[in-house]
């Protein structure tokens, strides 16, 4: 009972269960066979298992053994398999591939079950506890831009993926708050504004202009970087005037941040590269007592096997760089926050940053040397945000595109597309509003989430805001119309739940309801390989699967319609929690 109830929702892994028992009666004492199931997508069945060929390669020529060649091998694991509910009929093909057609009735009851106990019920079940996600992590200072989006909603979305798998998930905004350019923008603070502990946002004005205006300084005036550069020492030594005035800068800059994130939907905690500066020390000392640091041309670094630059992790100057915060923030994610995940999503430019760090924390036995065993750090790895020319996406005037600006046009390209259906006429200014912004939004997060994170993709607002094929704005009509249907139908859907009875004999209602039963193992598979857009691909597959079944099989009116309005729900309760991982907000009525 208790591996039923672990595995609540998940389809795969509850046949694995099964065949590993037919498996293990198979072949008794092979050793680590695990059972390879996977979903069809040929006709002769729901559910594969792909064991044969390969337990024929292990076991033929042994003495004792009578199978005559995997299709043998095929029929036993068949035939041991124990009976089950779940099962409806098996079939051998080919070269021993068992194929499974689950059972329409059992479909049916768990797709029930889920609509009474809740989609929570539905939530894979990780070997982990806890993790850290380490994402969007902009400079202070510098204005969130179109380069900070992936790693925001990559980030947010992985997040989430793993909170609903019952994980703990420390949500990291590594910012950069701890660097040379802290002196040069000081000194300009002092400069412009001598009271400066009465300065708000307002008296800066614009922090991008402000710190461009600070680094041109900084360029032309030799003796301006001097008092920059000693003002970078008196800030990092604790000086309470320096420690202050870059406190003030950091409080206007996060406050920026923080409306953008608002917008987004998105929620981090701050650790930034100041916090973890006072445990610099320590570690290099225990690095260099473990003899992993080394002198080279006045620095110290780590050399990494099979790479030809080392790890600087402390520079000849004696000052730090990311490579010490980064080793730092490692080990106290490790030790103090007993981490079991620690995931990075930044660019994929960084690559061999991450390789080389993660390689030196195997050195120094933080992380096992195999990938697979828990602790494990990974970085998650993104392409580039193109313009239509292809070219890496600025603007007109070759700047790199604010977030805010771009958030800002697609809440309006979205409002303006609704006032061109009529919706202003229908509708209060309110709802016109927050129904702009969610499909606006949403549409620019899924443009980004569908696409292999490791791809650059090109960002284009007609494409995205379209409302056919494969986008956000399809996805969200395609709900809102579920909504309706429902709400026509006059039904009280919570009595429905607990009263009507979901049946799947048309091939339509059947193959709607498989893919809603493979929303858990999908959730498992892209947390497990750190990638959204499989539940991307899953979202729009549902979608074009309640189309075909809305198509053939009338709801409302129907002698099945209690069954088929549950299906609906059913869809709609799925498609929302697909939205929630994914940072959309759904929209009800379009």
């Amino acid at each position: 009972m208790a591996a039923e109830q672990e595995n609540a929702g998940n389809l795969k892994r509850k046949l694995a269960k099964l065949f590993q028992l037919s498996l293990e009666a198979t072949v008794p004492g092979e050793p680590d066979i695990e059972p390879l199931v996977a979903a069809c997508t040929a006709k002769f069945g729901d559910y594969q298992c792909n064991n044969a060929m390969g337990l024929w390669s292990k076991i033929k020529g042994r003495p004792g053994i009578e199978f005559r060649g995997p299709p043998a091998v095929g029929q036993a694991i068949m035939k041991n398999l124990p009976q089950s509910e779940m099962i409806e009929s098996c079939s051998v093909a080919g070269p021993g591939f068992v194929n499974v057609v689950l059972s329409k009735n059992w479909m049916a009851q768990n797709i029930q079950k889920m609509l009474v106990d809740g989609i929570e019920t539905w939530a894979p079940k990780l070997s982990i506890k806890r993790a850290v996600v380490d994402f969007s992590s902009p400079n202070i200072a510098k204005e969130m831009h179109v380069g900070h989006l992936r790693s925001t909603i990559i980030g947010d979305t992985l997040a989430s993926m793993l909170e609903f798998s019952n994980v703990e998930v420390l949500r990291r905004n590594h910012v950069g708050d701890w660097g040379t350019q802290f002196g040069m923008l000081i000194e300009f603070l002092f400069e412009k504004f001598p009271n400066f502990e009465d300065v708000n946002e307002t008296a800066i004005g614009d922090l991008q202009a402000f710190y461009k205006e600070s680094k041109q300084r900084f360029d032309v005036d030799a003796e301006f970087k001097d008092r920059a550069q000693k003002a970078v020492v008196r800030l990092q030594s604790g000086e309470q005037l320096y420690r202050k005035a870059w406190a003030q800068i950091c409080e206007i800059s996060r406050r920026e941040f923080d409306q953008v994130y608002q917008r987004l939907g998105v929620h981090l905690e701050e650790k930034g590269e100041s916090f973890y500066n006072p445990y610099i020390p320590g570690v290099i000392e225990a690095l260099t007592n473990q003899g992993l640091v080394e002198e080279s041309k006045g620095a110290r670094v780590i050399f990494i096997e099979g790479i030809n630059i080392p790890l600087i992790v402390v520079k000849s100057d004696g000052g730090y760089n990311y490579a010490s915060t980064d080793m730092t923030a490692l080990w106290y994610r490790l030790t103090e926050e007993k981490a079991e995940w620690i995931i990075y999503v930044t660019d994929v430019g960084q690559q061999q940053h991450f390789d080389m760090f993660f390689k030196a924390a195997k050195r120094a036995g933080w992380l096992p040397a195999d990938d697979r065993q828990y602790p494990k750090a990974s970085h998650v790895g993104f392409g580039l945000v193109l313009g239509e020319d292809g070219k890496r996406f600025r603007t007109r005037s070759t700047e790199v595109v604010r977030l805010a600006d771009l958030l800002d046009e697609a809440k309006t390209r979205s409002k303006a597309a609704l006032i061109e259906r009529g919706k202003a006429a229908e509708w209060t200014e309110e709802e016109l509003e927050q129904t702009a912004e969610a499909v606006g939004y949403g549409a620019v997060k899924y443009a980004d989430l569908k696409n292999n994170r490791l791809t650059n993709y090109t960002f284009d607002f007609d494409q995205m805001l379209n409302d056919k094929g494969n986008t956000a704005v399809y996805l969200l009509y395609a709900h809102a119309r579920i909504c309706s249907i429902i709400r026509k139908s006059g039904k009280d859907m919570g009595e429905l739940k607990k009263t009507g009875k979901i049946v799947l004999d048309h091939a339509d209602e059947r193959a709607l309801g498989l893919h809603l039963l493979q929303f858990a193992e999908v959730v498992e598979e892209a947390c497990t390989n750190l990638l959204p857009n499989v539940l991307c691909e899953y979202l729009y597959n549902l979608s074009e699967n309640y189309t075909r079944f809305y198509s053939n099989c009338q709801v409302v009116g129907s002698a099945e319609e209690t069954s088929r309005l549950l299906l609906c729900e059913a869809t709609a309760v799925v498609m929302r929690k697909c939205f929630f991982l994914l940072g959309i907000k759904p929209v009800y009525k379009i």
